[in-house]
């Protein structure tokens, strides 16, 4: 009896922990580029699995945009805003009852910096995004990101 119920945990448990893998369709990577004497561009990139699409960072009235906070490094100076760097969407959601933007299989969200020391750095911070597909959205999620700087 014991061993039965312990079979039916375990099949369960691997069951949920399958279901819970599937309900992840975007993965991130995290990279800088070194595009001039101390210019560096951090690149933030989501790889969407298919049938599902991310937010833009004006995804527009309803879904939550995808929003970057950089932490402050004081060997580091921020220049202008993220850029999206992919094939953007509009497309009118009648769940939401708003014209939506929002990428599919792929997005590059790029922030440039300026080191101010040859000393090698790190660029952190979090990213929140949302992603839907034609039946369902999952909630908000939050990632925190680390992305070296050589500084040489």
């Amino acid at each position: 009896m014991f061993r039965h119920i312990s079979l039916t945990i375990l099949l369960s448990f691997l069951f949920l922990m399958g279901f819970a893998q599937l309900e992840n369709p975007v993965t991130w990577s995290f990279t800088s580029k070194k595009i001039g004497p101390k210019k560096y561009e951090i690149h933030l990139t989501a790889t969407i699995q298919d049938k599902w699409h991310l937010y833009s960072q004006q995804a527009g009235e309803g879904p939550e945009p995808t929003s970057f906070e950089f932490a402050k490094n004081p060997l580091l100076k921020f220049e202008g805003k993220v850029i999206e760097v992919g094939k953007l969407e509009t497309a009118f959601d009648p769940n939401f009852n708003s014209t939506l933007r929002f990428y599919s299989k792929k997005v590059d969200f790029v922030q440039k910096v300026t080191i101010k020391t040859s000393a090698a750095t790190t660029v952190k911070g979090t990213l929140n995004f949302m992603v839907c597909n034609d039946r369902k959205c999952l909630p908000p999620k939050e990632i925190p990101f680390s992305v070296p700087i050589t500084g040489k």
